[in-house]
């Protein structure tokens, strides 16, 4: 009878970073080759965005625990992520060319092959370190 306390501490070879920045760089090269929201960019997002949510919902990938609070100096980051979802909002609803939104003004730049595999990179890893909480 295997004890849940045991199937816990297996170590799994293929959740490490060794193994997964192949595989992240990989994916993240196939995706800057595809234009933006395009069939095929926007198929790999939901197929590799689907597969790493199903290895959040499985019991299969060794988590790393959660602090029990966020401390001050933490709290404090969230003041430019809410800055930015004003100004990314208001920028929106306003439709002014004046003002594009921050997503308008990142479109030259994410038009690069590269730009745009290394958004895909660092998007793979944002998504896994969810993954892993």
């Amino acid at each position: 009878m295997d004890r849940p306390e045991l199937a816990a501490e297996v170590d799994r070879a293929w959740a490490r970073p060794v193994v997964l920045t192949p595989v992240f760089a990989l994916i993240a090269l196939v995706g800057g080759a595809s234009p933006s929201f395009g069939l095929r960019a926007n198929l790999l997002v939901l197929a590799t965005g689907g597969a790493l949510f199903w290895l959040g919902t499985a019991a299969t990938v060794p988590r790393r625990p959660s602090p029990p609070r966020l401390t001050r100096g933490a709290a404090w980051w969230l003041v430019p992520l809410l800055l930015f979802g004003v100004v990314e909002g208001v920028t929106f609803l306003g439709g002014s060319h004046a003002y594009p939104t921050l997503s308008r003004l990142a479109d030259p730049v994410l038009e690069h092959y590269w730009a745009r595999a290394g958004a895909y990179f660092g998007w793979l890893w944002g998504f896994w370190a969810l993954v892993r909480r």
